[in-house]
């Protein structure tokens, strides 16, 4: 079984910045961390490659220093990787990083399997995956939290607002996963050193074939045209009187403003 996981690098730290021009994160400085849902992807891939045979190749988007993210992946098990960086890419949105993805996904080829974390922790839309899987023309399945193969097969129970649901899809699919399927494994320090060693190849979008239209800035029609920090005011008002009469009060105030 061939499956290809994507994953994002996003910042290791609450203190993050934004560049007042392009609007975007200003990621200059900050150390980045694989997104911990797609490491729940990524051990639900080993654990399938274990059982079952193939390869994983785990992929992901994004400037050079993503590297990083990708090299840790291979240490917890991942068998390839690969880097899709260039200029045209920067600025992307969901859409157009989907359309990126989807392409390194069909360049590497008989694909049966694409993972994903059910969102990234740093931008929350959830969007990418069943991005992935149109552009694919996959069969998808998201929120998972057990996946179960049979042959051509996989049966995965997804977590809804109130209750499961159990699909069952023939391959290939596209399944975005929850941090309630597994629990991702540590890197052990040989398989770290191992990681160093092996060559991650880094795509422009020329070696993917994509359409310069489709990429970056001009590819995505979300933009974000305005940043800025909420102003919180409070105001006290301070009851005085008797508890019964403070209490009358305060039940006559919250019922003015409706908050009862």
């Amino acid at each position: 079984m061939n499956i290809v996981v994507c994953i994002k690098q996003v910042p290791n730290t609450i203190d993050v910045r934004i560049d007042p021009v392009s609007k975007n994160l200003d990621r200059t400085n900050i150390t980045g961390v694989i997104n911990p849902f797609d490491k729940n992807a990524i051990e639900e891939a080993i654990r399938l490659r274990d059982k079952h045979g193939g390869e994983i190749t785990v992929i992901s988007m994004g400037p050079p220093q993503t590297i990083d993210a990708l090299r840790e992946a291979l240490a917890m098990g991942c068998d390839h990787a690969r880097l899709l960086s260039c200029r045209e890419m920067a600025g992307a949105d969901t859409l157009a990083t989907g359309y990126v993805l989807s392409k390194a996904v069909n360049k590497i080829g008989a694909v049966d399997m694409v993972l994903f974390g059910s969102h990234a922790v740093d931008a929350d839309t959830g969007q990418t995956g069943p991005i992935v899987a149109e552009f694919l023309d996959f069969r998808q399945i998201t929120f998972v939290s057990q996946i179960d193969m049979e042959g051509n097969h996989v049966t995965a129970e997804r977590m809804l607002e109130e209750g499961r649901e159990r699909v069952r899809s023939k391959l290939p699919v596209v399944m975005t996963v929850t941090k309630h399927l597994n629990t991702p494994r540590y890197s052990k320090p040989v398989n770290i050193m191992k990681a160093f060693r092996k060559d991650i190849p880094i795509w422009n979008y020329e070696d993917l074939g994509c359409d310069i239209n489709m990429i970056g800035i001009p590819g995505s029609p979300t933009i974000v045209t305005e940043i800025f920090e909420p102003k919180r005011r409070s105001e006290v008002e301070m009851i005085q009187g008797s508890p019964e009469e403070m209490v009358k009060e305060l039940v006559a105030k919250l019922t003015a403003d409706h908050a009862i």
